[in-house]
């Protein structure tokens, strides 16, 4: 990570290991800021269980707080663990909100509870594209068409 980062941190909870929190801080040298920051992040870590609500909206929100090149990581319970999410739920909200998965990382050397998936920003988001997704699901289409204009508006 670069010097001076700016950090923020979404859906902090009780489960959350405060090990990795104070790792990421060490290494981007800057504290993790919450939602109230007025910043825009480089990096946002978005902890996601599956009752939190609709991934998709949350990602779309979390774009929202970022820097043109950011990148999201959406930290989730691991499986058998209290609030898990299908891996196929976040396949399938990434693009949806404008995304593209890369990577899936197990944070098992300091947090037992939690995996990351990280989630870069596409350059350029086409509205057309985007109303692609998953045509077949309503909740995707909207959640597509509310992608797009938020996103063509910024």
């Amino acid at each position: 990570m670069e010097p001076n980062m700016v950090l923020l941190e979404l859906g902090w909870g009780e489960d959350v290991d405060n090990r990795v929190r104070k790792a990421v801080e060490a290494r981007a040298g800057a504290e993790l800021l919450d939602e109230e920051a007025d910043k825009a992040a480089d990096v946002v870590l978005l902890r996601w269980r599956g009752h939190d609500g609709d991934l998709v909206d949350a990602l779309i929100d979390a774009i929202g707080s970022l820097a043109e090149d950011g990148i999201i990581w959406v930290l989730t319970p691991k499986s058998g663990r209290d609030g898990y999410v299908e891996p196929s739920d976040i396949a399938e909200a990434v693009p949806t909100a404008g995304l593209a998965q890369t990577t899936s990382t197990l944070l098992a050397m300091m947090d037992d509870d939690f995996i990351g998936t990280r989630t870069p920003v596409r350059t350029i988001l086409d509205p057309g594209e985007a109303l692609s997704v998953r045509k077949s699901s309503p909740r995707c289409q909207r959640a597509a068409r509310s992608a797009a204009s938020r996103v063509m508006s910024a």
